[in-house]
């Protein structure tokens, strides 16, 4: 089978088993299949702004060209520091996309990724956002109306859990298990004060802990993990190839290396799979 196409960030579905399909052009190409099977990628050369759709030479902040880049709020830095979130100061570029993206129920939540970190994702990404970085186990531990407060309070969290994966050391293979419910406990114990604190500032609606949420468990189709993590890229090596050995958040795990499907996002690729 062979399709070409802009390609996106891989779709994902929570089951017994994590289903990726890959969005190629209009077609969707379902990847677990595949595993133990040859793929191969080529970059065509061209790419289109997934905003805009206009052809760029460059691609920035995962698929888009320079003028959306620069003038969407989806592109903002307050994106990656959500406590920077100046939606309420009236100086969101995009006020409307503001309100439908970050005035919206968010969750402060645990993962297990590379090891235990803290994050944060909007209510409609959930479980998405922990299929996407790998997580084997994810925890909500609270929910609070806005992106804002989300990120004020992973900012307190993470003086004490790691709010970064490591990459490479999740796709070398699944961490042990985690009791995250005593995690959790002890992270709590630990932010109590100035978790208080701001709801005294907030106030006391604000932050909802979840002391009913359940661990989500997730499972990856991986037939062999990587000894040594080695990282494709189609701007320097346009065409590659090798045994899809597995999948994994929103990478490909081939014999010959791994390639991080979301930063291609617009990339024209032909993408043949079987054989």
């Amino acid at each position: 089978m062979q399709v070409t196409g802009g390609v996106a960030k891989m779709v994902t579905a929570l089951g017994e088993m994590v289903d990726y399909r890959l969005p190629v052009g209009d077609e969707m190409v379902g990847l677990n299949e595949f595993i133990g099977q040859t793929i191969r990628l080529k970059y065509e050369g061209t790419i289109h702004c997934v905003a805009c759709g206009r052809k760029t030479k460059k691609s920035f902040s995962q698929g888009h060209c320079y003028p959306c880049s620069q003038k969407l709020a989806s592109c903002d830095l307050c994106i990656m520091k959500p406590e920077t979130c100046h939606h309420a100061k009236g100086t969101c570029r995009e006020p409307e996309w503001g309100e439908a993206n970050c005035m919206q129920d968010h969750f402060v939540y645990l993962a297990n990724t590379s090891g235990l970190k803290v994050g944060i994702t909007r209510g409609s990404q959930v479980p998405t956002r922990w299929m996407d970085q790998g997580a084997t186990q994810a925890l909500p531990i609270f929910k609070v109306p806005t992106r804002l407060i989300s990120g004020l309070v992973e900012v307190i969290c993470k003086n004490h859990v790691a709010d970064k994966t490591d990459w490479r050391k999740m796709l070398k293979g699944d961490g042990e298990p985690m009791e995250l419910l005593a995690r959790r406990d002890e992270l709590l114990e630990l932010c109590a004060a100035e978790l208080d604190a701001l709801r005294g500032e907030q106030g006391e609606g604000a932050i909802n802990m979840l002391p009913e949420a359940e661990v989500v468990e997730i499972r990856y189709p991986v037939l062999e993990y990587p000894a040594k993590v080695s990282a494709l890229n189609l701007d320097k090596t346009p065409e590659v190839q090798g045994v899809l050995k597995g999948i994994k958040g929103q990478y490909l795990m081939l014999d010959s290396g791994v390639l991080n499907v979301r930063k291609y996002g617009g990339y024209d690729v032909t993408v043949g799979v079987g054989g």
